[in-house]
Order: C-alpha cells, then sequence, then structure tokens
C-alpha cells in the first residue's frame, strides 16, 4: 500500500506537459529573409527555427530583445522569444547590413 501511496504522490506532484510552441520557419540567404515578416500573437511565447541557405555566415538579431544567433553556412537553429508587447520588431543580419531584413509584428 506504501508503494502504491508513494507512486501516486509522485505522478500527482508532476506538472502536466506543456503545449508545444507555435513555430515560425525562416530561412535567410545571402541576408534575404524568408519570409520578411511573420504575425504573431501578443503576450505568446513562441520559437523561431533559422536556416542559413547562403553561402557565407548570417545572423539573426534584434538587439532591443537581447536576441543574435549566428549561423554558418549550411546551419539550423532556433530561438525563443518571450512574450511581446504589440508592436513591430524588426531584425537584422549585420553580415548584410545593406540588405531589409525581417519583421515580427506582433498583435
Amino acid at each position: 500500500m506504501r508503494i502504491l501511496l508513494a507512486f501516486l504522490f509522485l505522478f500527482a506532484s508532476v506538472p502536466a506537459f506543456a503545449a508545444p510552441l507555435p513555430n515560425y520557419d525562416v530561412t535567410i540567404k545571402d541576408g534575404v529573409f524568408e519570409p520578411s515578416s511573420i504575425n504573431v500573437s501578443a503576450d505568446q511565447r513562441f520559437k523561431i527555427t533559422i536556416k542559413n541557405i547562403g553561402e557565407g555566415p548570417a545572423e539573426f538579431e534584434n538587439l532591443s530583445l537581447r536576441v543574435e544567433k549566428v549561423l554558418g553556412p549550411g546551419v539550423t537553429s532556433f530561438v525563443v522569444i518571450h512574450p511581446l508587447k504589440p508592436n513591430t520588431y524588426h531584425f537584422i543580419d549585420e553580415f548584410h547590413m545593406n540588405m531589409q531584413g525581417f519583421n515580427i509584428i506582433s498583435k
């Protein structure tokens, strides 16, 4: 009986698994982001999977959000963005400053 109670206590104290984060895929090729923007729900965490399909390094950076990810050619990585206030957040690739960049539009 004690083993059964210990087993029940163990599983009663384990939090339920959280729902998976919404994920957005973004590619960077020589400073060009595809898509060039995404729309997200305000006040919700989300994940961005970034793939550099260009010939050289790429960067996914927004200083105000403290997000910076440098990717070598052919590398895939991700960032998790904390809940945002409604606004537009602009990201750049410092290796290609003359390009337009990427926007997250939070509504």
